[in-house]
């Protein structure tokens, strides 16, 4: 997509303001008839959470910010503890199946596409993007969500970077290919008061690419030394009880993990639950922005 363009030191990819803020973009939201009032993406002013989505689908309520407040709707204050909001347009992702709600750039070369291992060999389904900072303008509703990029090095091998408040810790899923890394994501806490649900998450790819090969030591080492043995007792002995994780290809596909210099970003997505104004990339973390870029609350006197 942007493989053959002069790229500049930042590039928008999704602004819930503008004329087709999903224009780059496809929608995938759950099948399930069961889910069909629960599972749908819909742009809604982040104030009034209006105009109400397509029937039936019923809009969740975020969650107070606060620990101590209640989240009831009926509440004359609820507004109020929704912390500082923004009065203006933003998208609204929301299902209770994460896996299968979510909006991805470039669009899915399959429409029914939920599958990893779908091929973006074409470069039209490639983003192509340079940049090494993704940026985005989340609000946390409450509930679990999600984010991911996929990768590739300077010598083409790929990787998906997954982010989600579900995961507890850091692991390297080998047997996915490309080979996943699933990383810990978390909102500020209720507990510390936050003025607002809104966040900005910035990541640095150059340096997710380094903790494919890290983490995926550290896991081998784990293996090893904690998992890969049992002691047999009648023949006194050590006999394997569990396989050697192993990357996709087979022997001596370590090489097969991203690594050394990051090459592109092949594609982004968002999952439920969460509301999106802004996704972008950029050559640094803290370059200047453009003023429409920021994120301006909306207060009541």
């Amino acid at each position: 997509m942007f493989s053959n363009t002069v790229q500049p030191s930042i590039v928008s990819l999704f602004s819930s303001t503008s004329s087709e803020p999903l224009q780059l973009f496809s929608q995938h939201v759950d099948p399930s008839p069961v889910l069909r009032s629960d599972s749908f993406i819909h742009l809604l002013n982040d104030t009034t959470s209006l105009p109400h989505p397509p029937v039936p689908g019923v809009l969740i309520q975020p969650a107070p910010i606060n620990s101590d407040d209640s989240a009831e709707g009926t509440d004359p204050n609820f507004r109020e503890k929704q912390g500082r909001t923004l009065c203006q347009t933003v998208l609204h992702i929301q299902s209770p199946t994460i896996r299968t709600t979510y909006i991805r750039c470039p669009p899915s070369p399959t429409p029914a596409s939920f599958s990893r291992s779908s091929s973006i060999s074409d470069a039209t389904a490639e983003l192509g993007l340079t940049l090494p900072w993704v940026h985005l303008q989340v609000r946390s509703l409450g509930r679990e969500w999600a984010f991911e990029v996929c990768v590739a090095d300077r010598a083409g091998k790929r990787g998906v970077i997954k982010c989600s408040t579900f995961q507890k810790e850091a692991t390297l899923k080998c047997q996915y290919d490309p080979p996943l890394l699933h990383v810990p994501l978390r909102f500020p806490s209720a507990s510390s008061r936050p003025l607002t649900a809104w966040s900005t998450v910035s990541l640095d790819l150059r340096s997710m690419i380094h903790q494919f090969g890290s983490i995926g030591a550290a896991q081998q080492a784990d293996f090893d030394h904690e998992g890969a043995y049992t002691d047999d007792e009648e023949a006194g002995r050590r006999t394997s009880v569990r396989q050697r994780p192993s990357l996709p290809g087979g022997s001596g596909a370590g090489a097969l993990l991203p690594s050394g210099t990051f090459g592109k970003v092949l594609y982004v997505k968002v999952y439920a639950s969460c509301r999106v104004r802004r996704i972008w990339f950029s050559e640094d973390r803290r370059g200047a922005l453009p003023s429409e870029f920021q994120l301006y609350s909306f207060s009541q006197a």
